[in-house]
C-alpha cells in the first residue's frame, strides 16, 4: 500500500512551491476510467437502508438524550447515554451529506422526515448543506476561494487545525442564536434576510465563504425550514419555561451538539490533505488525490466516519454513488484495477494516522514558507 504524497517527499524541490498546490505530478496517469466500468453497477441508491438506517439511528438518538436528561447528573448512566446519544445523533444528522447529493425531485419525502426528527431540531435543516456541498464536488470549484469545506490546513500554521476543533464549543450557541434571533429578524427585514443567506446559513468550515443568493424556485423552501427551525427551537424553549420540559434538556443538547461537532471536525480534518494552499483550480484526478480514504475497521470506523464516509477519497471519485455502496467500491478498485498504486495513495491506515500527517505537513510547511 502507498502512503500519499507528503510535504516531506516534496519539499526538496528549490523553491519548495509544491508544499503550496493541490496539485499531483501523475494525476494525470491515474485509471479513471478503468475505476468507473468496474463500478458501474453500484449507483442505484436503496430507499429501504435509507429509511431504515436513519430511523434507528435517530430514534437510538434522541431515545438516548432522554435518557441522559432523566438520569442523574455525572452519574455512569448520564455518561453512556451521553455518547450513545453523540453516535446516534451524528450519524443521523450526517444524512445530510447524501441528501445533498440527491438528484432534483426525488427523496423529497426522506428530506421532509430527516428535516422533522433531526434536522430542525438539531438546528440544521437541510438547505443549510446542500447547494454549498455540490459546489465543494466541483471541479472549477473543489479547494478554491469558493470552497466552502476546505481550507488548506496542511500548508497553513499549525495552531489553525486545533482551533478548528476548539471552535465546536461555541457552534450550538450560534446555532441557537441564529434561529431564535436572527431568523425572526429575517422575516421582516428582506435586506437581512439576505445577508444572513449569504453569510449565516452554511455549513462550511471556511467562515469567510460567502453562499451564493438562492434560485427563484429555492427561495421559498429556504424560507419554510428557516422558519419551522425556529418553530421548533421556540417551542422547545417554551415548554422548558413552562416547566413542561426541563431546563436540563437544554444542557444536554449543547453537550450532545458539542460532541457531535468535535467528532465531526476530526473526521472533516481527516477527510482531505488540503495541501492547496494556491487554491487553485484542480482536475477531478487531482482532487480524489487531495482526498483521503480510511476503511479502518467497518464497526469502529464507522462510528467518526458514518454513512459512508470513512470512504471519502472514493466518494469524490463518484459523488452521486449512494454511501451503501461505498465499501464495495473502495475493496473492488483496490483488488481489481490494473495498477491500483495512485488509487492506494489516498488511503491513510487510522484517523489518527490521518491527522497526525496533516499536522506534519503544516509544521514543515512552516519551515519552508
Amino acid at each position: 500500500m502507498q502512503d500519499g504524497m507528503t510535504v516531506e517527499k516534496v519539499a526538496s524541490a528549490a523553491t519548495g512551491a509544491r508544499t503550496r498546490s493541490g496539485k499531483h505530478p501523475e494525476a494525470a496517469a491515474f485509471p479513471l476510467k478503468e475505476a468507473r466500468k468496474l463500478v458501474k453497477d453500484l449507483w442505484k441508491p436503496n430507499a429501504r437502508v435509507y429509511w431504515t438506517d436513519f430511523t434507528l439511528s435517530a430514534g437510538i438518538g434522541w431515545g438516548a438524550v432522554a435518557v441522559a436528561t432523566l438520569a442523574p447528573n455525572y452519574s455512569i448512566v448520564q455518561i453512556l447515554a451521553l455518547v450513545v446519544a453523540t453516535l446516534g445523533l451524528y450519524r443521523a444528522v450526517i444524512f445530510i451529506h447524501e441528501i445533498a447529493h440527491f438528484r432534483k425531485g426525488t427523496f423529497t419525502a426522506f428530506r421532509r422526515y430527516f428535516n422533522a426528527f433531526c434536522g430542525m431540531p438539531m438546528m440544521v435543516p437541510a438547505y443549510t448543506y446542500a447547494d454549498v456541498h455540490i459546489d465543494h464536488h466541483k471541479p472549477q470549484v473543489y479547494g478554491t476561494s469558493e470552497d466552502g469545506e476546505y481550507l488548506p490546513f496542511a500548508v497553513d500554521k499549525p495552531w489553525k487545525i486545533v482551533a478548528f476543533i476548539v471552535q465546536a464549543l461555541i457552534v450550538p450557541g450560534l446555532l441557537l442564536l441564529r434561529y431564535t434571533v436572527l431568523m425572526p429578524l429575517t422575516l421582516i427585514i428582506p435586506p437581512f434576510r439576505r445577508y444572513v443567506w449569504k453569510r449565516a446559513s452554511s455549513l462550511v468550515i471556511d467562515f469567510a465563504y460567502i453562499r451564493p443568493a438562492p434560485k427563484k424556485d429555492q427561495v421559498a423552501g429556504w424560507l419554510l425550514e428557516d422558519i419551522f427551525t425556529g418553530v421548533y427551537a421556540y417551542a422547545g424553549l417554551g415548554l422548558m419555561y413552562l416547566g413542561y420540559l426541563p431546563w436540563k434538556l437544554l444542557a444536554v443538547w449543547y453537550v450532545v451538539t458539542i460532541l457531535i461537532f468535535v467528532l465531526n471536525g476530526l473526521r472533516t480534518l481527516a477527510a482531505h490533505a488540503y495541501r492547496n494552499g494556491g487554491r487553485e483550480r484542480m482536475t477531478q484526478q487531482e482532487e480524489f488525490l487531495d482526498s483521503v480514504d480510511i476503511p479502518g475497521n467497518r464497526y469502529i470506523s464507522s462510528l467518526w466516519a458514518p454513512v459512508g464516509l470513512r470512504f471519502h477519497a472514493t466518494h469524490h471519485l463518484f459523488p452521486g454513488m449512494p454511501y451503501h455502496s461505498l465499501e464495495k467500491a473502495y475493496f473492488r478498485l483496490k483488488a481489481e484495477l490494473p495498477d491500483n498504486r495512485l488509487y492506494l495513495e489516498a488511503t491513510r491506515p487510522s484517523l489518527m494516522a490521518a491527522v497526525a500527517q496533516l499536522w506534519r505537513e503544516a509544521k514543515a510547511a512552516q519551515k519552508t514558507a
